[in-house]
């Protein structure tokens, strides 16, 4: 079963490091992500930019026309700064992975992935979608 775990806490906070120091903290995610691929969990994962370089599209209630802003559409000083979508046997699986990621501080929000396919419906594959990338 596919998990998402988001990665929620303050931005910044990495400005004063000096190299060693973060090359310290980019070796432990290396390894984090590292073991997810040996142990063949690892779907996908990134690091996000900034909340300041989010542009976002809200849909108003009832449809209409969207509205498009510059930067985040919720103040908060926590933000989304990264996922990782694994491949997992079971929540408490998924909740070892989460508590081995290895943030400073913040959240780790845990939450499965819909099963489209239980439903009925038969999408792309993900070799399908990056073929017609290609």
């Amino acid at each position: 079963m596919k998990y998402l775990l988001t990665l929620i806490g303050e931005e910044g906070g990495m400005e004063d490091a000096s190299p060693e120091e973060m090359k310290a903290v980019m070796d432990a995610w290396g390894a984090f992500t590292q073991e997810t691929v040996d142990r063949g969990a690892f779907i996908a994962g990134e690091g996000l930019q900034p909340s300041a370089t989010a542009t976002t599209v809200k849909v108003p209630e009832g449809g209409g026309e969207r509205i498009v802003t510059d930067g985040p559409f919720t103040e908060s000083k926590e933000q989304l700064g990264g996922f990782y979508l694994l491949e997992c046997k079971d929540l408490d699986d998924a909740l070892e992975w989460a508590r081995k990621v290895p943030v400073r501080a913040g959240s780790i929000e845990v939450r499965p992935v819909m099963d489209y396919e239980a439903a009925g419906y038969e999408g792309p594959t993900s070799e399908e979608a990056a073929a017609a990338r290609s």
